[in-house]
C-alpha cells in the first residue's frame, strides 16, 4: 500500500435494526485490531442509509454512536429520509434527472438504500467502497473437530489488498446464510416434492445441491478451512451472463466510475445483489479469503460480547419466526426470478416460465400442507404478477443504469 497516498475507504450499511450499533462496534474495533485506525494513509468513512419504518425505530437508534467508536472513524454519513430528499431535490433542480429518476434510483426498496450509499460515497470522493450487513459478523467458524472452532476475520483490509487489482471483490460467508430451514421428510413433503419446489424458485447459486448440503449441516455453513488457511484468490467466472456476487462482505472499487454499475430490484423484490451480478460481463470480480458470520436468525448476538458457542443449533421448522422467515424468502426469490431469467435467457423465457408454473402447481401443495400454512399458495400468484410485468421491469433496470450514468457524470464534474 502506497504510504503517501490517501486512500478514501467507505463502508457502507443500508440498515434499520437497533442491532446495527452492536454490529457497528463489534467491526470498529476489528479494524482497530487490524491496524487499519492506526494507517495514517487510510481515512475511514462511515456510511448509513437508514429505514426508520422497517423496524419502528427512530434516527437517535443510528446516530447516538459511542464517542469511543466515533474517534475510531474519521468521517460519519448518516442518511434519513431527509437528508435523501435533500440530494433528489439538488439533482432535479440541477436537471441531471428528473422527479421520477429519483424515485427509481434511490426510493425503490433495498437497492435504493444501496444507491443511497454508493451515491453518497462517490459525492464524498471515496476510492474504494465495502458493504457490510447488520447481522454480519467478522468472524469464521469451522467445524472440523468435535466442536466449532472460532477464528477472527480482517475484512476491511483483506479487501483493500485486492480491491485495487479488481471492479469488485468479494468475500464469502458462513453461518446461518440460507433462510431454508433443516426439513424432515415424510408422506407429507418428501424429498422429491421439495426438491422440486426450491428447483423452481432458485437460480444458478441457490439450487438444489447447495441447499440439500446446507440442510444436512442444520441450516449452517461453515466455513472452509482451505480458504482460511490458504489465503486462496480466484477470479468469479460467468455463468449463464452473470457473475454471482453477494450484497456484503462486498468491496466495488469507485476509482473508474465508467466500470461501477448501480443496484437494482424490482417493487418488493430483493435481488438487488444478483442484478448486479448480470452487469459484471466486462468487470473483473475477485473472491477473497475473508469471511464473515451470517447470524440472519439473530441466534448469536452474544457472538458480539465475546460468548463462542461449541456447537451451533440445527435450525428446524418449528417456529413461527423460522417459518415466516423462509416463507418471505420464498415470495422474495419468486418475485425476481422472472426478470434474471428475460435477462439472462431471453430466448428461452416463456418455456422456462411454463416450467416453473408446472413445478410449482405439483409441489406446493404438499409445502403448504407440511407447514400448515395455505398462504405459500400465493407464490403461484406472486409469479404471475411478476411474468405480467416482467417487461416494465426490464425497462426499469436498463433506465436505473442509465440514470447513473447522469448522476456520476454530473458529480465527476463538479469541483
Amino acid at each position: 500500500m502506497e504510504k503517501d497516498k490517501k486512500i478514501n475507504l467507505g463502508i457502507g450499511f443500508a440498515t434499520g435494526r437497533k442491532s446495527f450499533q452492536k454490529v457497528l462496534k463489534i467491526n470498529v474495533y476489528n479494524w482497530e485490531e487490524s491496524g487499519l485506525t492506526e494507517k495514517e494513509n487510510v481515512r475511514l468513512n462511515l456510511i448509513v442509509a437508514y429505514d426508520l419504518k422497517y423496524s419502528n425505530t427512530k434516527s437517535t437508534d443510528y446516530t447516538n454512536i459511542n464517542k469511543d467508536v466515533l474517534n475510531l472513524v474519521d468521517n460519519t454519513n448518516f442518511i434519513g429520509s431527509a437528508a435523501i430528499q435533500k440530494e433528489i431535490d439538488y439533482l432535479i433542480n440541477e436537471n441531471v434527472i428528473t422527479e421520477k429518476e429519483a424515485w427509481l434510483f434511490f426510493k425503490s426498496g433495498y437497492a435504493g438504500k444501496r444507491n443511497t450509499v454508493l451515491y453518497t460515497a462517490m459525492k464524498n470522493k471515496i476510492n474504494y467502497l465495502i458493504f457490510l450487513d447488520d447481522d454480519e459478523y467478522p468472524m469464521a467458524v469451522s467445524n472440523t473437530h468435535a466442536t466449532a472452532i472460532w477464528g477472527g476475520q480482517h475484512v476491511l483490509s483483506t479487501h483493500l489488498q485486492y480491491i485495487k487489482q479488481a471492479d469488485i471483490t468479494n468475500g464469502y460467508h458462513c453461518g446461518y446464510i440460507s433462510p431454508i430451514p433443516y426439513i424432515e421428510f415424510n408422506d407429507t413433503l418428501t424429498e422429491q416434492d421439495f426438491r422440486l419446489f426450491i428447483k423452481a424458485i432458485s437460480n444458478d447459486i441457490i439450487n438444489w445441491d447447495n441447499i440439500y448440503s446446507i440442510m444436512k449441516n442444520g441450516g449452517v455453513t461453515y466455513a472452509d478451512t482451505k480458504i482460511l488457511a490458504g489465503n486462496v484468490v480466484e477470479e468469479v467466472q460467468q455463468v449463464n451472463h452473470t457473475k454471482f456476487i453477494s450484497g456484503s462482505n462486498l468491496c466495488i472499487n469507485l476509482t473508474a466510475l465508467s466500470r461501477v454499475s448501480p443496484f437494482y430490484n424490482p417493487p418488493g423484490a430483493r435481488g438487488e445483489d444478483t442484478f448486479l451480478s448480470t452487469c459484471l460481463g466486462e468487470r473483473k470480480v475477485l473472491r477473497v479469503p475473508c469471511y464473515t458470520f451470517h447470524d440472519s436468525f439473530s441466534t448469536y448476538r452474544n457472538l458480539m460480547h465475546g460468548v463462542l458457542p461449541i456447537k451451533l443449533k440445527s435450525i428446524r421448522a418449528d417456529s413461527e419466526p423460522i417459518i415466516n422467515r423462509f416463507y418471505h424468502a420464498c415470495i422474495g426469490w419468486i418475485r425476481y426470478k422472472p426478470l434474471l431469467l428475460y435477462i439472462t435467457q431471453q430466448e428461452d423465457y416463456e418455456e422456462k416460465i411454463k416450467e416453473m408454473r408446472e413445478q410449482i402447481a405439483a409441489s406446493l401443495p404438499s409445502v403448504c400442507a407440511y407447514f400448515g400454512r395455505q398462504d405459500f399458495m400465493n407464490i403461484s400468484k406472486e409469479l404471475e404478477r411478476y411474468n405480467r410485468n416482467v417487461k416494465k421491469h426490464y425497462r426499469q433496470y436498463l433506465d436505473i443504469q442509465q440514470i447513473w450514468v447522469k448522476i456520476s457524470e454530473f458529480l465527476t464534474n463538479q469541483k
